[in-house]
C-alpha cells in the first residue's frame, strides 16, 4: 500500500510477529500427530553486503562485511530466519527465537520433547540454562576445544594415536566425563570426548548435553545424533544460493529481513511440493534449484480466448510423469 500519495515508491508494511508465526504454523500443519521428540538446528550463516548498507560491519571469521543471519530448522522445515548485524556473538538472540517457537510448538504438542542442537557457537550458558529449566527440553552442543578438555582424553587420544600407527587407518575413541568452564557455567554437565587420530594428526572434538546418560551412549550421540546436523548447511545453502536469500540489497535492515522472509516463504513451499507432491519420485530428494529448472521453469503457449485460457506445453517434455503426478496430487489435496 501506499503511505503517500506522493510518493514515487510504494512501501510495504508488514506485521514481523505474524510471519514469524507462519513458519512455525507451516511446520506444525505438516504432521497428523505430534511427534515424541523433534530437534531444532541452530546455526548462522555470512550474507555479504552490498553496499553501503544499514547494519554493515566487518565479521572478522568470514572475511568480509556482511550480516549474520540465524537459522532455526526442524529437519526440513523452516523455522526461522532472522537477519543479524553481525557485530555480535553468532547466538545472540537465539535464546529470543527459541522461547518463541517452543511456546507455539507447545500449544499445540504440549507433551512433545525438543532438542536443540547447534555446534560451539551455540554452547551458551543461557541456552543451556533454559533447557535445564524447563522439562522435556534438551541440548546437544559442540564445545569449543581447550587444554582442560584435551587432558581429560589424553590416555584416549595416545591409544588412538598407538591404533593408526600399527593400522595406518583413522581411529577414534571416546570418553564421557563431568566437566565446568572456570567462569561462566554455572554447574558440571555431561561432556563426551572424541579422541580421534587421522592422517593429518590428532583431531579431539567434545559435545555437551543435558540428555539423560542410559538414554544413548557417548559415542552414539556423537556420530549419530550430533553428527547429523550438518543436514542443516545443506538446508541453508539451498536457501541462500538457489532460492536467492543473499539479495538484501535494500539500504534499510528492515527491508532486507522481509526479503530474507520472502525467499524464506519460498523454501517452506518448495519444501512442501518435495514432500507432498513429489515423494516416491526422483524429485522427492531434489535440491530446491532441480525442481526450479526441471518442474517450474517450463516453456509453454498460452492461449486466451472468451470462455477460457489454454496452456500447451510440449509434448517431449521430459519430466512430464513427474509434472501430472505432482499436478493430480496438487487436486485431491484441494479436494
Amino acid at each position: 500500500e501506499n503511505s503517500n500519495e506522493k510518493d514515487r515508491y510504494k512501501k510495504i508494511f508488514y506485521h514481523a510477529y505474524k510471519i514469524e508465526a507462519y513458519f512455525v504454523e507451516m511446520f506444525l500443519k505438516s504432521y497428523r500427530k505430534a511427534p515424541k521428540r523433534i530437534t531444532l538446528d541452530l546455526d548462522s550463516t555470512d550474507d555479504i553486503i552490498h553496499g553501503n548498507q544499514e547494519g554493515r560491519f566487518y565479521h572478522g571469521y568470514y572475511g568480509n562485511y556482511c550480516y549474520l543471519p540465524l537459522y532455526i530448522f526442524c529437519g526440513d522445515h523452516l523455522l526461522a530466519a532472522k537477519l543479524r548485524t553481525s557485530d555480535r556473538d553468532g547466538a545472540d538472540g537465539a535464546l529470543d527465537e527459541v522461547k518463541r517457537i517452543v511456546r507455539d510448538i507447545r500449544k499445540e504438542w504440549p507433551d512433545v520433547e525438543i532438542l536443540l542442537r547447534g555446534d560451539s557457537g551455540f554452547c551458551r550458558e543461557n541456552l543451556m540454562a533454559y533447557c535445564e529449566e524447563n522439562p522435556g527440553i534438551y541440548y546437544l552442543f559442540g564445545l569449543a576445544k581447550n587444554s582442560r578438555l584435551i587432558n581429560k582424553i589424553n590416555k584416549q587420544i595416545k591409544k588412538a594415536e598407538r591404533k593408526y600407527k600399527k593400522t595406518k587407518k583413522p581411529a577414534r575413541y571416546f570418553k564421557e566425563f563431568k566437566y565446568s568452564t572456570l567462569k561462566t557455567w554455572c554447574r558440571k554437565r555431561r561432556v563426551i570426548g572424541k579422541a580421534e587420530h587421522l592422517d593429518k594428526g590428532e583431531n579431539p572434538r567434545f559435545i555437551v548435553t543435558n540428555l539423560p546418560k542410559g538414554e544413548m551412549h557417548g559415542k552414539d550421540l556423537y556420530e549419530k545424533v550430533y553428527c547429523a546436523r550438518g543436514e542443516m548447511e545443506n538446508r541453508i545453502k539451498e536457501q541462500q544460493l538457489q532460492l536467492f536469500a543473499d539479495r538484501t540489497s535494500t539500504e534499510t535492515m528492515r527491508g532486507n529481513q522481509l526479503r530474507l522472509w520472502f525467499s524464506s516463504v519460498a523454501f517452506v513451499i518448495v519444501s512442501a511440493i518435495r514432500r507432498l507432491l513429489l515423494s516416491g519420485t526422483d524429485f522427492a530428494t531434489a535440491q530446491c534449484s532441480t525442481i526450479r529448472n526441471k518442474l517450474f521453469k517450463i516453456g509453454a503457449l498460452i492461449t486466451v480466448s472468451v470462455r477460457r485460457v489454454v496452456v500447451q506445453m510440449s509434448e517431449s517434455y521430459p519430466y512430464k510423469k513427474y509434472f501430472e503426478q505432482a499436478f493430480h496430487r496438487l487436486k485431491e489435496l484441494k479436494e
